[in-house]
């Protein structure tokens, strides 16, 4: 007892010695992509350095992001609060105890031009951490860049606009699963003819991580999604060689290191495999590339300054692991959201590890490790396991229906819970080298009286625009849902007539149900 398993999270064997790897034949930028989706990766661009944020109202999270920017960021991510996730404007009786709490609070296009005052959208990269009200969040923003003058096809970001692992493993969800594939396959058909440069989905392993699964169940699980994500685009008609260039993952990075590259390889390559099964011969749309945020429930209350060793560690294997995209997460935010402080050691964390580490001096430094690329193959091997599962269940959403996808991640968590319990895996701080007192460093906190700032501004907005044009874009998006057409164009009006977006998020209750 007390000695650490010699196995990966997800219950491979590690050898005590490793002798031999398979002859190296692959090449970065070429398929399968194992070894990156770039010949010159790093040498030619460093990855997008992001840092998540958003809390409280928008002219508060506006001022951390010049902050951020000013810091060095070089992409904003947004985190939106809960009743903006699920739907609700502030004032709903359902969003009471959750305005600004988790994120931002986004009511009407109003917010939106706060949010991002002093930014220029086509000089920044944004990533919207938002699903179910993904479509309109994103024609907010687009409604914006068109006030600011922007070139649309020249502005970039993701939404992440992921409902299936929402089903799975998160809970934001609002509507039946077909009519959310319906919204999503909406978003792809839109963006590719009007902002061809916006990620349309960021098809995320990173909350079924969260919610306790194993490294191969992240991978396999959110493969598996992806791949029915292209299955209902091909079904709407769309050219997979146009949309799915657009398409991007977003992962987890927990602290086994190797595992962790040895998945992000695998993920590229496994990937690459099931595009071109399903018909993409474009190499562009073979790829998949990823942005990566290191593990937030690694972090531990306990202890908490021992976070920086773990997010650093994370963030290494993200980059050995090749990713396009990293967020280092704050050593506090067990505890809270994070302070000014911790998101400035994170940002640095990544900057170190940029330029001063010798890391992105050559492309995929690890290749030909005997230890990774046996790792590689093997979590490809039990990821597609999975996968070949789901697809005799006639893929990811009846998988997700019957029961089977939440039934894995719950007992892999469990299982990992019980092995800390016992002192078969050891954490830090918490089952080994306790402290009696813990260093208790300053919290962030958000102030409840936000809802009520939220509330008065909706009255606001209520009184000065103009009632006739919310209805008559309501109305319109109403018939677009009946009539099958692609309901953004129709969300786009509305937002840009100020109807909100519990306002927005209603007309689509009324028509396709809670789920």
């Amino acid at each position: 007892m007390g000695q650490p398993k010699h196995t990966t999270t997800s219950g491979i064997e590690i050898k005590e010695v490793y002798c031999r790897a398979k002859p190296m034949t692959e090449l970065p930028g070429q398929f399968p992509f194992t070894r990156g989706i770039q010949n010159d990766m790093y040498r030619g661009r460093l990855w997008t350095m992001r840092q998540y944020a958003g809390f409280s109202t928008a002219e508060e999270s506006n001022k951390r992001y010049h902050y951020l920017l000013g810091q060095g960021t070089m992409g904003l991510s947004v985190a939106f609060d809960l009743p903006t996730q699920i739907g609700y404007d502030s004032d709903h009786e359902m969003a009471e105890g959750e305005v600004g709490k988790v994120g931002v609070a986004i009511d009407s296009l109003k917010d939106m031009e706060i949010l991002f005052g002093g930014i220029d959208l086509q000089k920044v990269t944004t990533s919207m951490t938002i699903n179910a009200t993904a479509p309109i969040l994103l024609a907010m923003y687009i409604a914006l860049a068109k006030k600011q003058g922007a070139d649309l096809s020249q502005i970039s970001g993701t939404i992440q606009n992921d409902i299936l692992k929402e089903y799975a493993a998160r809970g934001t969800y609002i509507y039946p699963p077909k009519a959310s594939m319906r919204l999503i396959t909406d978003v792809f058909e839109f963006c590719s003819k009007e902002v061809p440069k916006w990620n349309t989905i960021s098809i995320s392993g990173y909350h079924i991580r969260e919610a306790g699964s194993t490294a191969v169940q992240e991978l396999a699980f959110t493969l598996a999604n992806g791949k029915s994500y292209l299955k209902a685009a091909i079904d709407k008609g769309l050219d997979i060689n146009v949309f799915a260039k657009r398409l991007s993952f977003f992962f987890n990075c927990h602290n086994n290191f190797f595992e962790e590259v040895a998945k992000f390889r695998a993920a590229r390559r496994m990937w690459a495999f099931i595009a071109k099964e399903l018909g993409a011969s474009d190499p562009a749309a073979q790829k998949l590339r990823f942005h990566t945020q290191t593990g937030g429930s690694t972090l531990t209350a306990q202890q908490p300054m021992n976070n920086i060793i773990r997010v650093t560690t994370q963030a290494l294997a993200a980059v050995l692991g090749g990713t396009q995209s990293l967020h280092t997460n704050g050593y506090d935010e067990a505890l809270s959201l994070p302070t000014e402080a911790a998101a400035k050691i994170a940002l640095r964390t990544q900057q170190i590890i940029a330029f001063e580490s010798g890391v992105t001096d050559t492309v995929d430094p690890l290749a030909g490790s005997y230890f990774v690329e046996t790792l590689t193959d093997e979590i490809e091997s039990a990821a597609w396991k999975y996968i070949e599962t789901i697809d005799v269940m006639g893929g990811s959403v009846n998988a997700i229906e019957s029961g089977y996808i939440q039934k894995e991640i719950a007992e892999a968590a469990y299982q990992y819970q019980t092995d800390l319990e016992n002192n078969e895996r050891i954490l830090v701080g918490v089952n080994k080298y306790t402290d009696q007192e813990g260093i208790h460093p300053e919290v962030f906190r958000v102030d409840d009286s936000i809802r009520q700032l939220q509330a008065d501004k909706l009255t606001m907005l209520k009184a000065e625009r103009d009632p006739g044009a919310v209805l008559n874009s309501l109305t319109g998006l109403t018939a677009a849902v009946r009539s099958g057409d692609n309901t953004m164009p129709y969300i786009l009006a509305a937002v840009e007539s100020y109807a909100t977006l519990g306002e927005i998020a209603d007309t689509f209750r009324k028509e396709f149900g809670e789920y």
